[in-house]
Order: C-alpha cells, then structure tokens, then sequence
C-alpha cells in the first residue's frame, strides 16, 4: 500500500516550526470550528500575536497558548475597530518586534478578506508572511445549507461578489449576474437585498427566481431564509436576520429541501420561510 505520509514529507515537511518575525496569514473557516485546517491549528498552536477578526470563532482563539497577545481588529458595517491601514502597520509592526503573527481571518484570507491588501503592505516592508487558505463562506455556508454551488442541471459558473463596494455603494455588473444557468453568491449583503434583487429583476431574471439568505452559517445559530427574488427581501425582513449573512441566487436553491443535512443534526432556532 502506498505511503501517503511519506509521499508528503518528501514535498513539505510536516508540522513545519513558525519563524520568529513572520505574519501567518490564516484563514479561519466560516463558523464552525472543526472546519479550520491542519495548517491553521498548527500556527495558531504556535502563535505570540495573533491579530483576529470579528467573525472568528472563539473555539478556534481557544487553540492558541494562554500566553498569546490577543487583539482585535473586528469590522462591522459602521464600526471598524482599526482602519486597515492601522490594521496593516500593526502587522509589519509585530513581526519587526520579532514574534510569530497569526494574522486569523474568517472564511479565507484571499476572498473579501482584506488578504491581498495586507499582504501587500508586508511584503511593501519585507516582512516575510505565509498564506494559509481557510473553507470560504460561499463554500461552508452552502454546503451546511443543502445549497450545491454547480449542478450540472442547473448550474454550471459560480460568481462570488461583494454585498457593498469599498466606497460603500452597491454598483455591481448587473448584466452578468443576471444570467441563467448559474449561481451568484453575495458576501456581506444583507442591507442591500431588495436593491440586489429588484437590480437582477430588471436586467432579465424572473421574479420567481430561486433565491435564499443565510444568517451565521455553519454554526448552530444558523437560519436560512429560501424564497424567490421577488418574495425574499419581505421574508429576510419578516425574519429579523442580522449579520454576517450570505446571499444565494440561482436554481440551485430548489435542491436545499432535499439536500439539507445539518439542520436535522441541529435543532436550528426558527423554520425556513418558503
């Protein structure tokens, strides 16, 4: 039989040891703990600094030594603890002091995460930095959802976009998400759902357009809200839904009654509005 774990060492060896003056930019998943990565325990074991966000489970904070610096650089829509700019030098800042920084994102650094622009600055600095992947919302929050991404039926692209640009508008490429045969999922767009949905009404979807909100996927506050673009802004309001929150839009949809697993593991707060 073949030796998989010795194929492994011959490429990267295992349990590599953090450097002393590195940014580890980790992702952390997109709520529940035991989606975090081998990789990402492992630094998180190893950290000194450890510079997190407000959608960070507090199990996963919990993996790091007692003994770990612990700060918090949370955004939320109005409030943003630190400016990303005063985010980005803190890092350069901390490695230069010589400690080991885990820089712990949720979802995945590279995916609205901010990730490329502190990277950016790191290597702006020379700071050595590494990049560890973590399950995306889209990903996680579909699948404990009942929500495949593509379906050869139904779906064959998946977009990701933003839920608001960075000068806080929603100015999206309305002609290309409101196209058949695919799914558009929506980061942070909750505030902005009955512009999204009447937007892909008027470029060409049909109103009963499969649609569905997701509020703190993954966990066991998980809520799904599944309606049509033209019923779902009145369901997510009817509901009370706070962030973080994903959006789904696409055929895919249909398939969450068959298909959802986790809530019969769960026993989720309320039903889904239909």
């Amino acid at each position: 039989m073949m030796d998989r774990t010795r194929i492994f060492s011959k490429t990267l060896p295992r349990h590599r040891r953090a450097e002393a003056g590195t940014v580890y930019l980790v992702g952390a998943g997109p709520g529940d703990p035991e989606l975090l990565t081998l990789r990402a325990a492992d630094l998180l074991a190893q950290a000194e600094a450890i510079v997190y966000d407000h959608l960070v489970a507090a199990a996963v904070l919990d993996m790091a030594p007692a003994a770990a610096e612990r700060i918090y650089a949370g955004k939320q829509r109005g409030n943003h603890t630190l400016p990303q700019q005063q985010i980005n030098q803190l890092l350069v800042k901390l490695a230069q002091a010589g400690k080991i920084v885990v820089r712990l994102k949720g979802g995945d650094p590279y995916i609205f995460g901010r990730g490329g622009e502190e990277v950016q600055t790191l290597a702006e600095h020379r700071v050595p930095f590494e990049v560890v992947p973590g399950v995306t919302a889209a990903a996680g929050v579909a699948a404990y959802t009942g929500i495949p991404l593509t379906h050869r039926d139904y779906s064959q692209a998946c977009v990701f976009v933003t839920g608001h640009l960075k000068d806080g508008s929603m100015d999206l490429d309305w002609v290309g998400l409101a196209r058949k045969r695919q799914t558009v999922v929506v980061y942070m767009g909750l505030l902005g759902l009955p512009i999204l949905c009447r937007e892909l009404i008027a470029h060409g979807l049909p109103g009963d357009w499969p649609a569905a909100i997701v509020q703190q996927g993954t966990t066991a506050n998980q809520r799904c809200v599944a309606g049509t673009l033209a019923t779902l802004p009145d369901f997510a309001d009817t509901a009370r839904l706070k962030a973080p929150t994903l959006i789904i839009v696409g055929e895919v949809v249909r398939l969450r009654d068959q298909l959802a697993w986790f809530e019969k593991l769960v026993e989720l707060p309320t039903p889904t509005q239909r």
